[in-house]
């Protein structure tokens, strides 16, 4: 590292002096200068000539050229040791982090939220993001040995006093220490990306590391309004799939902080208050050297490893590109899908293609942004080799009409089996409520891009838009409106916003529009607190012409006729649910129909439109079954609301408001639009529930 790229002098002595336990009067006495001076040092005022560089060195016990370079510190080694925060001084106590309740503990959740932290951070724009999920059981020999490194001897105390509650956090927390205790295994999860930022910046103040292990909802992302989050919510899920609320970190940087670019090492836990020998603690700590600063009294904060002790802590990194690793510690998927390495494995590989095919796919002057891989080892050894998530393995349609896109090989209509069509959806942008220069605020015109192509054989989901915008994030997928009976399955793409590839100002304008429609989840574009106080007035109408402009550039490449517009703002996940209580005898719960996936939208006068696709159990007799649309209001009971219309679409006939299934069906969809002549509050005002319960009507 040269001189110019070397820490700034005054920073680097006045902590090589509290390192050394020494004043700066002392060290003024040993040069025969005035305290005065070395007060100018410290504060970049001056810098020493030449010949005093070389006392300084001299009195600190280093060479002349550590002084110089300013890449090291003079007292090397300093305790790693564990620090926790203190109770706050009215009492207030906290029994977990509310961010990390923000999201599930499971595998899906952080595999999209960490992995689209890592596409923000992208470094080199002519490069992918590598990102590298690697699970580890340890055991025995290998798990003695970790132990220590972590220093868990100094957490038990607070992990004990932690868990003797009866609150939730105490309740997991029990469970992670005695399985522990009793199977002597721990699983480890660690994810390394390379040509990322990495941690920069100070420890303490504005900066990628302080955002990450020092605060809360601050998202700190710097990528000219093309990141995927805007909460800073997403990196809470490290530690919110972690049994213990335990997390490591090691850091290549991309810019030097103190001089150094290598092996910034961190661990931050995450507690519910307690008390530990008389002493309140708030909840979090963190793993680190201790603060030399006298006003950081009892704080640890990140210090440089060296190559042993990452290797003992599992966070050796190869090479030297920038990037970070995050070990979680005790990891475990909460929603019970997966339980065995080969389930979290395969599942991992599934939620990054699903996530992020689109990232991963390269075309003709637009390369991939995103190369995904998952290894799985026990003890250091592969159990499951290293596994590269391919998108056109995994959705090969939807990646076959992205290609198209990026290789210019896109067509104006379907004539073929794998042609991919391309067509513009106008998005109307509103004008802010205020500029930042103080200009006069002006709507944009934009043209999204849809994709459409035929399914591929096998696809499980099929006749749905999947949009996307930023760095080809994933935020929804929809399913169009009035598709016709016997129209060939299809997969369709809409990009917005910088996903087009485009760079003019409309671009940039429709990018944050939709990025402030987008709840922390970021999984739809409707209405938020952000939208209303950014843009003015028709946000939300601009949003339902949207997809209303969607759905009829959809049906014009699938051969559907026009419909009238006016579909509403919301599109809701969650939106049925199963009444098997009312089963018919000799048809157990566990065998009733059960809700594959559901669509809805809100129309002008407050109507509601769904699209409900059913998985049903073989049967020898039909299956009838009514569907009974609710209100699902802020208090009191569910009132039920009258059908205008219900129709069957496939596999399935309406009679008298019940559906019929025929015998040997295995699926069936059925759509429904609500009377707002019924609805008790207007339709936006209160989420849609459709139970579906056996008819009273008896057998067909």
């Amino acid at each position: 590292m040269t001189e110019r790229e070397a820490e700034d002098f005054g920073p680097w002595l006045a902590r090589q002096l509290r390192r050394a336990g020494m004043s700066q009067a002392r060290l003024a006495q040993e040069l025969t200068l005035t305290r005065a001076a070395v007060s100018a040092w410290i504060t970049g005022r001056a810098e020493p000539r030449e010949e005093t560089k070389r006392e300084i060195a001299r009195v600190l016990g280093t060479d002349t050229a550590s002084v110089y370079n300013r890449t090291t510190d003079v007292v090397v080694r300093m305790p790693i040791v564990w620090r926790h925060r203190l109770g706050h001084p009215d009492g207030g106590r906290e029994y977990g982090n509310p961010a990390i309740f923000a999201f599930d503990a499971d595998l899906s959740v952080l595999a999209r939220e960490a992995t689209q932290n890592s596409l923000d951070e992208r470094l080199d724009p002519n490069a992918p993001v590598r990102v590298h999920y690697t699970l580890e059981e340890l055991g025995g020999e290998h798990l003695d040995a970790f132990l220590p490194a972590l220093r868990w001897s100094e957490l038990r105390e607070h992990f004990e006093e932690a868990a003797s509650s009866d609150q939730k956090v105490a309740r997991g927390l029990r469970s992670a220490l005695d399985d522990l205790a009793s199977t002597r295994s721990l699983l480890l999860l660690r994810i390394d990306d390379f040509n990322a930022s990495g941690l920069t910046g100070d420890e303490y103040g504005d900066g990628r590391y302080a955002a990450v292990v020092r605060r809360q909802l601050d998202s700190h992302k710097r990528t000219a309004g093309r990141a995927g989050g805007s909460y800073g919510l997403g990196k809470a899920t490290l530690w919110a799939t972690s049994r213990f609320g335990l997390v490591l970190a090691n850091s290549t940087l991309s810019e030097p902080h103190e001089g150094r670019v290598q092996r910034r090492v961190v661990g931050r836990l995450e507690l519910p208050w307690r008390e530990v020998d008389g002493v309140a603690y708030a909840g979090p700590g963190w793993l680190g050297e201790e603060d030399t600063s006298p006003e950081r009294k009892d704080v640890a904060r990140s210090w440089w490893a060296d190559e042993q002790t990452v290797r003992d802590l599992r966070l050796e990194r190869p090479g030297t590109e920038p990037g970070t690793s995050f070990l979680i510690v005790g990891a475990h998927d909460a929603s019970g899908d997966a339980e065995s390495l080969r389930e979290m494995h395969d599942k991992l590989v599934k939620s990054l293609a699903d996530g992020f095919w689109a990232a991963m796919v390269g075309g003709r002057g637009h390369g991939p942004l995103l190369d995904a891989r998952v290894t799985t080892l026990r003890n250091g050894q592969v159990l499951i080799p290293e596994q590269r998530v391919d998108p056109h393995v995994h959705h090969p349609a939807l990646s076959r009409a992205l290609q198209a896109y990026y290789d210019g090989e896109t067509v104006s209509e379907l004539t073929a089996g794998d042609q991919v069509a391309q067509a513009a959806v106008p998005l109307r942008v509103p004008a802010r409520r205020q500029t930042a220069g103080g200009g006069r605020p002006v709507e944009h015109a934009h043209d999204a891009v849809l994709l459409v192509t035929p399914a591929a054989e096998g696809d499980e989901l099929a006749n749905r838009i999947v949009c996307m915008r930023g760095n080809r994030m994933t935020v929804m997928e929809r399913r169009p409106r009035e598709i016709p009976l016997g129209a060939p399955p299809f997969q369709a793409v809409l990009l917005a916003g910088y996903a087009t590839g485009g760079q003019t100002p409309d671009v940039a304008a429709a990018e944050a529009f939709l990025r402030a429609s987008e709840p922390p989840e970021h999984d739809r574009w409707d209405r938020t607190a952000e939208l209303r106080t950014l843009y003015q007035r028709g946000a939300l109408t601009r949003l339902a012409e949207f997809r209303t402009d969607m759905d009829q550039a959809v049906r014009a490449l699938v051969g559907r006729r026009e419909q009238r517009g006016g579909q509403g703002p919301a599109v809701l996940r969650e939106l049925l649910q199963l009444d098997a209580g009312r089963a018919a005898t000799g048809r157990s719960a566990q065998s009733f129909p059960s809700v594959r996936t559901a669509q809805a939208d809100i129309d002008a006068t407050g109507a509601w439109h769904v699209t409900v696709a059913l998985r049903v159990p073989q049967a020898p007799d039909p299956w009838v079954l009514t569907p009974v649309a609710k209100f699902d209001v802020r208090s009191g009971g569910r009132p039920t609301v009258d059908w205008a219309t219900l129709v069957g679409q496939e596999n399935c006939e309406v009679r008298g408001g019940d559906l019929v299934i025929p015998p040997g069906a295995r699926t069936a969809v059925f759509g429904g639009v609500t009377d707002p002549a019924t609805h008790p509050v207007h339709g936006g005002l209160a989420r849609l529930v459709v139970d579906v319960a056996q008819s009273r009507g008896g057998a067909v």
